[in-house]
């Protein structure tokens, strides 16, 4: 029907939706904090849009890494991502060859979304190792993506360039839309299996015992991690992408339990998409590769400062100590120390 839908086949209510999150929520309050700190770009709605994208990855990329970590396959995001980068070359390649106006962000969610089923396949049925299995399809997926691109004679190559790399000045609004639509998605998703997920990822032989049906929830991580590689794609690139799985929550990785340690992480993955956006722009850099590499100073900053804070804590606690005249120390609280009595 005309006029039913805006943008990219979004429907007109969805795009008024975003419209007012995007303008009357989040535009008003960075045009506000320009208006207070002078910071002039906060006010460009480019920037906005990169900001808020930020926020996102920041979000979802901690919150299925932290998963993943645990469970040892900190490289799948790094197999979808190459995956999703021959899931770009489909769509381009369509375009280029059959007139056609296919999003290519569509067709990278298709093609990683099918090699994560493909890495879990191989896992559960075929009997290889994970690591086996994700050289398999890392290395695959790249292959017909360099055969699309060189099947045009490089005619695409230029088009994909943005997806390898990342862009802050490619993040439209339709593709800030679908990314917050992930967000809630993958979030909410989360939230509803958050037990049997760490069940499944903390006692996998336990979950099995108690009836869980752990192939599932495996499934159903990896095609999460999918999305989550696709959402980011835009603004982090292909190459990068996987860094947003893992690096925040290695950050996070002394904290004691486990939504402790997602919470920090998402907080360590927000001061380095969004520093890393502002890097981007005010050097003229990419921006998949700044937020990247503030994430890593973020983190050798964090296993540095720990020796510190440990030492810290020894000497006050030496400090706050006494000793009773018949040898036993005593802390500050009154409890006996540890050359004290059992």
């Amino acid at each position: 029907m005309i006029g039913a839908t805006g943008g990219v086949g979004i429907p007109l209510v969805l795009t008024g939706l975003l419209d007012w999150v995007l303008d009357d929520v989040w535009g008003t309050l960075l045009d506000a904090l320009a208006a207070l700190t002078g910071v002039e770009m906060l006010g460009y709605p480019f920037m906005q849009r990169a900001y808020l994208a930020a926020v996102c990855i920041a979000v979802i990329g901690p919150l299925v890494g932290s998963f993943l970590v645990h469970r040892e396959m900190a490289m799948i995001g790094d197999t979808l991502a190459h995956s999703a980068f021959a899931g770009v070359a489909v769509g381009l390649f369509v375009n280029a060859t059959f007139a056609l106006s296919v999003p290519p962000l569509l067709t990278a969610l298709v093609v990683a979304v099918v090699a994560a089923v493909l890495v879990q396949l191989l896992v559960d049925r075929v009997g290889t190792y994970t690591d086996t299995s994700l050289a398999v399809v890392l290395t695959g997926a790249f292959a017909v993506g360099s055969v699309l691109v060189t099947a045009t004679d490089g005619g695409i190559a230029v088009g994909i360039n943005a997806y390898l790399f990342g862009s802050l000045a490619t993040v439209t609004r339709d593709s800030v839309g679908i990314l917050l639509a992930m967000t809630l998605l993958v979030s909410a998703v989360v939230a509803v299996a958050y037990r049997p997920l760490l069940y499944a990822t903390f006692d996998e032989v336990g979950a099995r015992a108690a009836g869980l049906h752990v192939g599932r929830y495996n499934l159903l991580l990896v095609v999460l991690t999918a999305v989550v590689v696709v959402a980011a794609m835009q603004i982090m690139g292909v190459i990068l992408v996987a860094a947003m799985l893992v690096v925040p929550v290695a950050t996070a990785g002394s904290m004691r339990g486990f939504r402790r340690s997602v919470g920090v992480a998402v907080l360590a993955g927000l001061v380095a998409t969004v520093s890393g956006a502002t890097l981007s722009y005010v050097y003229d850099v990419a921006a998949g590769g700044s937020i990247v590499l503030v994430a890593i100073a973020v983190y050798a900053a964090v296993g540095l400062s720990r020796p510190v804070r440990s030492s810290v804590a020894t000497a006050v606690r030496s400090r706050l100590a006494t000793r009773t005249p018949d040898g036993r120390t005593v802390e500050a609280d009154g409890g006996d120390g540890p050359d004290g009595p059992d």
